[in-house]
């Protein structure tokens, strides 16, 4: 099989939501684009919320979405290196991912080099200034005492209580879009510049504010936002001199 030489990036896929068949419609239409890319795909990054719950028990893991899973386990055995970020719905993986579809798993942003060139790659939740309420949240979640406890909830009622949650997500709602706020109220904009006063890098990747954007922090480094695909369907593929975000239409 000849090498692929683009990388891949995607996120907010949000299977789940906002009904079984939006949900499976959505998912048919994400393995269409992952088949798609699989040719010229050397490295892919899905970077968060890939599903709206995911929480794995020691013998049990959420019913469904064994279409994607499939083919991601199908484009590991064809030696394509696959990433998985945990995002603010899907962080509670435990190691059923890794070793049921060779992905690598990472709970915190990367940094690494491709082609070249800096990346800083992750979900984007939690990070920059303010959202308090949400970063003390994402404590209590990432705690070992309170995932313990949810594990002693048989799955049926555990996984039907997240579902529930899951339900009053804005996103949840069809033709909610978020829109573009500015500099200032762009948290994750504020973080990037943080960190190029510490770094030099070419690029951060983030997903989690659901609309697509690639913003120019400086001559050298931008900010790419992966968008969703409950609206957009949109991701990003670098070739090593361009990357872009660009947007799948099969049907």
């Amino acid at each position: 099989m000849t090498k692929g030489t683009k990388i891949y990036f995607a996120s907010d896929f949000h299977l789940g939501i906002p009904d079984w068949q939006s949900s499976r419609k959505r998912e048919q239409k994400i393995v269409r684009w992952l088949e798609w890319i699989r040719n010229d795909a050397e490295e892919l990054f899905l970077a968060g919320d890939v599903f709206d719950f995911w929480f794995e028990y020691r013998h049990a893991v959420p019913k469904g979405f064994v279409r994607l899973l499939g083919k991601i386990a199908e484009l590991r055995d064809s030696g394509i290196p696959v990433h998985f970020f945990t995002g603010n719905h899907d962080l509670w993986t435990f190691g059923y991912l890794q070793d049921e579809l060779g992905v690598d798993v990472h709970h915190h942003p990367l940094r690494t080099a491709l082609k070249g060139k800096q990346f800083l790659i992750g979900h984007g939740d939690g990070l920059g200034p303010k959202d308090k309420g949400y970063k003390l949240l994402k404590k209590v979640f990432a705690n070992d005492a309170c995932q313990r406890a949810f594990r002693l909830l048989h799955p049926d009622i555990g996984i039907n209580i997240a579902n529930k949650w899951s339900l009053k997500s804005r996103y949840a709602e069809e033709g909610v879009i978020d829109d573009f706020r500015g500099e200032e109220d762009e948290w994750l904009i504020q973080y990037c510049r943080y960190k190029l006063g510490h770094d030099d890098i070419d690029y951060f990747i983030f997903g989690h504010r659901h609309i697509p954007i690639d913003y120019r922090l400086n001559p050298n480094s931008r900010y790419i936002n992966l968008g969703d695909w409950i609206n957009y369907y949109s991701y990003a593929v670098f070739d090593g001199q361009q990357l872009a975000i660009q947007f799948f239409q099969d049907r």
